[in-house]
């Protein structure tokens, strides 16, 4: 079995917040912070890592100092996160930072890179990077566990 985990939890999984991606950003960072994320994963990186920062008001430096320095759990960092809003995150605010996560589709390089990896046919049915992410880590997951 790999000694590094793969981050199954996808970007359109949602807390109680309601924002869609930040589970995944907390484990991903989590995982990285006890050497535990696989190489082939940004603890904290350029797309819906910081979409997600910059959709919920929330400093990118001091979200990774918080997860590094303190550990918390899901539920610890989504207060965090709406403490660093001064105790509220408008609903607006939530929808439209899932609006652009749920609605950014890959470039088209970056969806045939990941049709090959995966085996999918790269026939323009799935476009949109959430769902073509998951099945990339899923082929990942599959890759490490088959050695």
């Amino acid at each position: 079995m790999a000694d590094k985990l793969v981050p199954l939890i996808g970007s359109t999984e949602a807390g109680p917040l309601g924002a869609v991606h930040l589970p995944r950003l907390w484990l991903k960072v989590s995982l990285a912070t006890a050497g535990a994320l696989h190489d082939e994963y940004d603890e904290c990186g350029a797309g819906f890592d910081q979409m997600v920062l910059d959709g919920l008001n929330v400093d990118r430096d001091a979200a990774l100092a918080f997860l590094r320095d303190n550990r918390p759990s899901y539920l610890e960092f989504e207060q965090w996160v709406v403490d660093q809003n001064g105790g509220s995150i408008s609903a607006e605010t939530v929808k439209a930072s899932n609006d652009a996560i749920l609605g950014y589709n890959h470039d088209g390089d970056t969806i045939a890179g990941i049709c090959e990896a995966t085996g999918l046919a790269n026939d323009g049915n799935i476009t949109d990077a959430a769902n073509l992410n998951a099945l990339d880590d899923w082929q990942e997951l599959h890759n490490s566990l088959s050695g």
